[in-house]
């Protein structure tokens, strides 16, 4: 499972995440707080315990597609090569319909929630991605062809790949800028200034951002900040997973007719706070939306 390859790359992690400390605290910058920091893992925790259950629940469906694959793809090499870009491009649908869908922007916000970018903050996941549906978008790679636990190796890996594109540590990394994304392009990622807002969705090739149109370059002119657009202001773990379910679910119970319920749930968080009185806008609700940021 994803979750057992994860937990044991946990020792490297929390190396780079003590290096990265040390390093902001010897620049004189406070890029790490205690309550932000424990949050993060605790969400972690709260994250892969669901992802276990989730994978268990689920594998059989992927073990019954596979069986009835299009293609009989064999373990080599260029299958490896082959089901990492097709994994990538799928993640790539999930991220950007992540934005742009409010049930599952509900779990990805609590990534977002946080007004820092650091190592860390790539542990801030949410534990209702199984409700939201994430697992759904890796279900055509076994459909194709690709065994069933080659996709749960290479989901692992992606995530793995993720964590280190979460700091300020690093700077532009040329050429590699065009292909892969970098801390650069996720810095853009993570930042609720208006030009940078759903951007960069990439998981390991940003060339999926160049061709669907989704890429927006750092600007030094610009710095990010980061965080989502209406803060949540809370360090519990619990509030960061919940409070847009809440929200997106009181806004469809007082929503007038199927038709409005319905764009309360799955349309874009942007259409979804169409039309409401601004004093029933959710304080945390969304950098997948187009308003402005506050003072």
């Amino acid at each position: 499972m994803d979750s057992l390859i994860l937990l044991a790359l946990a020792p490297v992690f929390l190396g780079f995440i003590a290096w990265e400390a040390w390093h902001f605290r010897r620049k004189g910058r406070s890029n790490y707080t205690w309550a932000d920091t424990v949050s993060n893992a605790t969400l972690a925790l709260m994250h892969q315990a669901s992802d276990a259950v989730a994978w268990l629940l689920t594998f059989g469906l992927f073990v019954a597609l596979w069986r009835h694959r299009l293609f009989n793809i064999p373990a080599t090499w260029w299958s490896v090569v082959l089901l990492v870009v097709a994994q990538d491009f799928c993640y790539y649908g999930f991220h950007r319909t992540s934005h742009r869908v409010r049930w599952l922007w509900a779990s990805h916000v609590t990534h977002h929630s946080s007004e820092r970018l650091n190592l860390s903050t790539a542990f801030r996941q949410s534990l209702t991605y199984p409700i939201s549906g994430m697992w759904l978008f890796w279900l055509p790679l076994a459909w194709i062809g690709f065994a069933p636990a080659h996709i749960v190796a290479v989901v692992a890996i992606n995530l793995a790949f993720q964590f280190f594109v979460h700091t300020e540590a690093v700077g532009k990394l040329g050429w590699l800028e065009q292909v892969f994304n970098t801390p650069s392009h996720h810095r853009v990622h993570h930042a609720r200034n208006p030009q940078y807002l759903d951007r960069n969705y990439a998981g390991v090739f940003i060339v999926w951002d160049k061709l669907f149109g989704s890429f927006t370059p750092e600007d030094p002119d610009h710095p990010c900040v980061y965080g989502i657009v209406h803060p949540i202001r809370s360090h519990n773990p619990i509030t960061l997973t919940v409070h847009e379910w809440i929200a997106m679910l009181r806004d469809a119970a007082r929503a007038r007719g199927l038709r409005q319920r319905l764009v309360q749930l799955f349309g874009p968080p942007d259409r979804a706070l169409a039309g409401r009185d601004s004093a029933s806008v959710p304080r945390a609700h969304g950098i997948g939306t187009t308003l402005q940021p506050p003072p």
